[in-house]
């Protein structure tokens, strides 16, 4: 793992995952490690000429070194939080928290009369 200085003096831990053919994933851990909340992540695109090969794999260490500081705060500054807070803590996320409740009728919408999940 190596680290990289936020633009707010944050120095964040910064290693790379689930490598393909032609990305990889960089993920910034924050420093106080309490919990995942505050990690950020961004993909990482090779335009290498092994990146047209489907049955090759980047390493995450060679990949890892190199990423300059330019490349990093570029990804820094694109990228997005690993977790996202819950909208309502009783709706299950994924699938946009459409998930939550109704397992025969997902995607349905309940009647607000009588609350049948069948009636369209």
């Amino acid at each position: 793992m190596r680290t990289f200085a936020g633009p707010d003096g944050t120095t964040w831990g910064v290693e790379v995952a689930l490598p393909g053919s032609s990305n990889a994933m960089v993920i910034f851990r924050h420093p106080d490690g309490g919990s995942a909340r505050r990690d950020r992540y961004n993909w990482f695109i090779s335009s290498a000429p092994e990146a047209r090969s489907v049955t090759s794999r980047l390493s995450p260490p060679r990949v890892l070194e190199k990423l300059d500081d330019a490349t990093l705060a570029l990804l820094f500054r694109r990228s997005m939080p690993v977790s996202r807070p819950a909208i309502e803590p009783n709706l299950a996320l994924g699938i946009g928290g459409s998930a939550a409740g109704i397992s025969r009728g997902i995607g349905r919408v309940k009647d607000s009369v009588t609350n049948d999940p069948d009636i369209p």
